[in-house]
């Protein structure tokens, strides 16, 4: 059996800890620098040496891909946006390392294709051998694989920066396609939602809304509610985050720990 760690829990925390602690995010994209513009002016970090020595954990670009789908736009004119994207994280990993920052662990895109919330709203026939949307999930692999080129430019232009870059969508498409091994049951169906069958899904009722309803083995679900992951999910991609299997190079997580 593998043991794995618990997660953090909010309750955990009094309410005045919880502004440096993100639990969700709904809509973060890279299309929008002025926020962390203004917080690098009013000086809201921590010190130079600790800037030097954090680790900067960056998960961005799957809202960038989602909003141009939600937008109408085609498949086509959805991944000519890609390169723009990419270009936009490049430059803010080289903000952050002229600021200080040497140590960067890039997160790829999950299979976006595979969200309850995406399948209930796109009335495709195009899916996949487990019921993923192709387009969705094809525009995302084409993003990963520009950031994990640039992930190659950077180690060539930023020698002294440790880079990894972590296949998030290897990790999450492995949780759908083999959900049986890892003991889930309707993969692509939302624990929280409304709706049913097959994918408990409304937009107009989501999870916590007047109408909704929880399912009573949240544990045997990979989606919470539609978007997210439910906790169980979540652990099994951390676990195997940690593992090293899915990351390039090969880096043990304690390497970020020294100093």
């Amino acid at each position: 059996m593998v043991q794995i760690l618990q997660l953090l829990d909010p309750q955990l925390f009094p309410k005045t800890s919880l502004s440096r602690l993100t639990f969700r995010s709904s809509s973060s994209a890279i299309s929008n620098p002025d926020h962390s513009s203004s917080l690098l002016v009013q000086g809201m970090f921590i010190s130079n040496n600790g800037f030097k020595n954090a680790l900067y954990m960056i998960d961005i670009g799957q809202n960038d891909i989602a909003r141009s789908f939600a937008r109408g736009n085609s498949y086509s004119q959805t991944v000519k946006l890609i390169p723009q994207i990419i270009t936009e994280i490049k430059s803010s990993i080289k903000r952050l390392y002229d600021e200080g920052g040497r140590r960067f662990w890039i997160h790829n895109t999950g299979p976006l294709g595979c969200l309850p919330q995406k399948l209930s709203m796109v009335k495709s026939k195009d899916l996949d051998q487990h019921g993923c949307l192709v387009s969705y999930n094809s525009a995302a692999t084409l993003f990963n694989q520009g950031l994990d080129h640039m992930c190659e430019e950077l180690r060539t232009e930023l020698r002294d920066a440790t880079i990894i870059y972590i296949d998030i969508y290897a990790i999450k498409y492995s949780l759908i396609a083999n959900s049986n091994q890892y003991g889930f049951k309707s993969p692509l169906m939302a624990c929280c939602g409304y709706g049913g069958t097959p994918y408990n899904y409304n937009v107009k009722i989501t999870c916590g809304h007047k109408g909704s309803n929880v399912c009573e083995e949240g544990s045997r679900f990979i989606s919470w509610d539609g978007i997210h992951y439910t906790e169980t999910a979540n652990a099994i991609v951390a676990m195997k985050v940690l593992s090293m299997h899915y990351s390039k190079p090969p880096t043990p997580f304690h390497f970020f720990c020294r100093r």
